[in-house]
């Protein structure tokens, strides 16, 4: 169980935090003059050097994000160039592609960091830029809208598997649906019917909360609070609910803790979003205190099964059901190790849900609710006060990932398993070390007293 560290400061993290940015600075320079883009984009590195991985392009987003981010960070102008001069030239197909539900995840951390950024007035204000980064954003939500399974009481953007197919990661793509409806923009289809995007936004978080997240009410003989299914398969003539599932999981009765860690982030920066709407707006959807309700409850079982289900330096294993962590004797009662012979641990996810933590928390603090708002809080920063150290951050000028040991697919043994090892470690992904630079600034702009970083932040 994470071993929360109730005196942990924000202003206890700043050196290692400026030593984690001088690394960022290393690691996106060395792909940007080493990595051949003909390759597609990179997704993992093997033996230290970034790689890709053809599934789906879900990754380049975060590549050229991360260079926005440490400009953000560092106000080191080379990397606002290498941001936006990329996001210009190679992100364009994303903004329309529709076969994918990752438009959270690209055009959110580019082309809506850009618009933040000017909207803050860190980079010259440009009306025709500003323009073009809106327009983008705004196609991109209602692409995103556009791949859509109905229910009888609301629906999903469903997968790449298919229309039968909700991942649980694609509630973080509802950044996408939400920043295009506060931009003023809907989804038309036949007969130029308007199609509300921030309705389609919060039926998806619905279904997500009632179908992907567990609360121990007894839906299966596995049923946990706080567990998540990666993959809930619907029949898709009716509309019915089938099964769990699970794609990059051990199975669809365990917890791939990736997936858990999206659910814990998607839902507090929702909760956080409902701030920029308005009562009257969203009384069409069920009203403020139901809307609130069900993301609230979903973010705390989840935020509170990652808490008990993680060794206590929070960072975990890559799937809570893994067959061979029962040989890892009392593995959360002692910190995890990335190199033991069983399982790999998954240090994304790590990266991932301790941003959910710190949002979570942040919010129940705002609202009143101090003490597990405290909690949280310092749950999160526990777990980032492990990836600023080693063996977590990657100090090796070589390697070209920022953060060690993260998984992409280990039941297709995808990830790369060093010689000598029996199980993958010492690796990075392009999803982690976004996500930890996502993090990190988190709490370095709250240290600087800068405006809170949200992802709505993009809209004036």
């Amino acid at each position: 169980m994470l071993n929360i560290n109730f005196n942990l400061k924000p202003t206890d993290l700043v050196t290692k935090l400026n030593t984690f940015w001088q690394l960022s600075a290393e690691k996106i320079l060395s792909i940007e003059q080493r990595y051949d883009v003909e390759q597609g984009s990179p997704v993992f590195t093997v033996n230290g050097h970034y790689t890709s991985r053809g599934w789906t392009e879900w990754t380049q987003g975060f590549q050229y994000g991360s260079a926005i981010l440490q400009y953000d960070a560092t106000d080191d102008e080379q990397f606002l160039r290498l941001g936006r001069q990329n996001t210009i030239k190679y992100m364009a197909p994303h903004v329309s592609h529709i076969g994918v539900h990752d438009h959270g995840f690209n055009n959110i951390s580019t082309y809506g960091n850009l618009l933040r950024l000017m909207h803050e007035g860190r980079i010259p204000f440009d009306e025709h830029e500003k323009n073009y980064y809106e327009l983008a954003l705004k196609i991109s939500g209602a692409v995103q809208a556009s791949r859509w399974t109905p229910l009888k009481n609301g629906g999903y953007i469903c997968s790449f598997n298919g229309p039968h197919s909700l991942f649980v990661d694609t509630i973080r793509s509802c950044r996408s649906l939400v920043v295009s409806h506060l931009l003023g923009f809907v989804l038309q289809a036949e007969n130029d019917v308007r199609i509300n995007l921030l309705g389609r936004a919060l039926a998806h978080i619905k279904t997500t909360a009632n179908f992907s997240v567990y609360y121990g009410t007894g839906r299966d003989a596995y049923d946990r609070r706080g567990r998540v299914a990666h993959e809930s398969i619907f029949n898709t003539r009716d509309g019915a609910y089938r099964c769990p599932n699970a794609q990059q999981g051990f199975s669809g009765y365990s917890t791939w803790t990736r997936g858990l860690a999206w659910a814990m982030l998607g839902f507090p920066e929702e909760l956080e979003a409902l701030e920029k709407i308005d009562d009257a707006e969203l009384e069409a959807f069920g009203g403020r205190g139901a809307i609130e309700d069900y993301m609230l409850k979903a973010a705390q079982a989840t935020c509170d099964f990652y808490i008990e289900n993680t060794p206590t330096d929070g960072i975990p294993y890559w799937d809570t059901g893994a067959p061979h962590l029962i040989d890892l004797g009392d593995y959360l009662d002692r910190r995890s190790d990335p190199f033991n012979e069983y399982e790999p641990v998954d240090s994304s996810a790590a990266a991932i849900g301790a941003q959910g933590l710190l949002r979570l928390g942040r919010y129940l603090d705002k609202r009143g609710d101090h003490e597990p708002g405290q909690r949280y809080w310092q749950a999160g920063l526990t777990v980032l006060d492990s990836l600023l150290d080693e063996p977590y951050l990657s100090v090796d000028s070589s390697h070209q990932g920022l953060i060690l040991h993260s998984i992409y697919h280990r039941p297709n043994g995808w990830d790369n398993i060093p010689a000598g090892y029996s199980i993958p470690c010492g690796e990075s992904s392009m999803w982690g070390d976004y996500h930890a630079r996502e993090l990190a600034l988190c709490v370095q702009r709250i240290l600087a007293d800068k405006e809170y970083y949200t992802f709505y932040g993009c809209v004036a």
